[in-house]
């Protein structure tokens, strides 16, 4: 199953899971939004000026050549006293509010002032330099959409407007758990034939910055039961359970048994490298990912995986990455109808295009293949063969995480 037809099931098989909370817009930043949300108010809520110089009626001024007016009034920003230009020209400051009958506002480096009067150049058009009510966003315009994760610019736009609630999904609550008999917590003794448990602190770290709510079950060992019991006792209290390790096809492989005996599978195994081993089910009704226990293989399952799952499951809009293209330095043979990322830094080359080096060892257990590198270079479904010079698609870590 390709992650396309994978994402597609899950979207129609499950629903969104977080529920609604009202909070202040300042504590909402990468909070997902519940509902649209509409401006109670124009942006800007009175005409203004967007220079310093002098506002006038366009009408008066002359077709042909400079025009002179005697300057009839001074506004600044804050001033709160409307008043008009007549037949005149208003001292304006950016950020003022236009005077009642004004349409155009003279730049002060393109006007000539003589004592109480001005000299106005020909040319300027009818409403240069002025912002109208409503020029950023009208009363009632849609200023955030349902499912928008909400960054800063949206939160100055709601305030601008106004607001001062705004109504998000909850954060997701997601159990962790790693498993294995060779796993030792990082404060113990490595006894022979043991590895320090590092995959919770990848996937805990990559949850977090996506906004969820992390809790961290730790080691489970290869035991059928005790997974079972785990999984079961997870469920209620969580949006998601992820694991990792146990998901391929030897006997000490337990989770697709475990999720079996608790609850159901969806699918197992996606077209994806490193990465296929990857099993999706539900225990009592809780969604529950079982990643591969290879570090880069639960590095990429997250990136292309879990994050439009995580989405769903919160109700937020999923926008696909989009990679940049560059040359390769490697050649590559695939099997057709499978993604596979490739481990590269990035090189400026002497004609100035950027160029992927591929990491010097295989291996998708390797963690410094993931941080002595610079991203992912992508081989597509339809891709046989890559040739030194060919563009490939590349996802920095930093566009993965974020």
């Amino acid at each position: 199953m390709t992650v396309e037809e994978a994402i597609s099931l899950l979207s129609e098989r499950l629903p969104v899971l977080a529920g609604v909370e009202t909070i202040p817009i300042a504590h909402a930043d990468g909070r997902i939004a519940a509902e649209d949300c509409f401006a109670p108010s124009d942006v800007p809520p009175f005409a203004n000026s967007a220079v310093d110089g002098y506002a006038v009626r366009h009408a008066e001024l002359a077709p042909d050549g400079e025009t002179v007016l005697p300057v009839t009034g001074r506004l600044a920003a804050g001033d709160r006293v409307s008043i008009a230009a007549g037949r005149g020209a208003v001292r304006i400051f950016t950020g003022a509010p236009m005077p009642t009958d004004a349409d155009t506002v003279f730049m002060q480096e393109d006007v000539q002032r003589d004592g109480d009067q001005v000299t106005l150049p020909a040319g300027l058009r009818k409403g240069a330099n002025m912002r109208p009510a409503g020029e950023d966003i009208a009363r009632g315009g849609l200023i955030i959409p349902s499912g928008r994760r909400l960054q800063p610019q949206d939160l100055s736009l709601a305030a601008a407007t106004g607001l001062e609630r705004i109504a998000v999904r909850e954060r997701l609550r997601v159990a962790i758990l790693s498993t294995g008999d060779e796993l030792a917590e990082s404060a113990a003794p490595l006894a022979y034939g043991s590895i320090y448990e590092s995959n919770s602190i990848l996937v805990g770290s990559f949850l977090s910055r996506l906004g969820a709510e992390v809790s961290d079950l730790g080691i489970v060992r290869d035991d059928p039961a005790a997974l079972t019991e785990r999984l079961a006792a997870a469920a209620p209290e969580h949006h998601l359970i992820l694991t990792t390790g146990g998901v391929s096809t030897g006997e000490e492989d337990h989770v697709k048994t475990a999720i079996e005996e608790a609850g159901q599978m969806m699918f197992w195994r996606l077209a994806i490298k490193p990465g296929r081993p990857l099993a999706m089910g539900q225990v009592r009704g809780t969604p529950m990912v079982g990643l591969p226990g290879n570090p880069a293989a639960v590095y990429v399952t997250l990136a292309f995986f879990v994050r439009p799952l995580l989405a769903r499951l919160g109700g937020a809009i999923f926008k696909p990455l989009v990679p940049q293209m560059v040359r390769s330095t490697f050649k590559a043979k695939k099997r057709l109808g499978r993604r596979e990322y490739v481990r590269v830094s990035l090189v400026r080359a002497e004609d100035g295009t950027l160029e992927a080096r591929k990491f010097p060892k295989e291996g998708a257990g390797l963690l410094t293949s993931l941080t002595q590198s610079d991203g992912l270079a992508e081989l597509g479904l339809n891709t046989k063969k890559v040739e030194i010079g060919d563009m490939v698609a590349f996802y920095p870590h930093e566009l993965l995480w974020s």
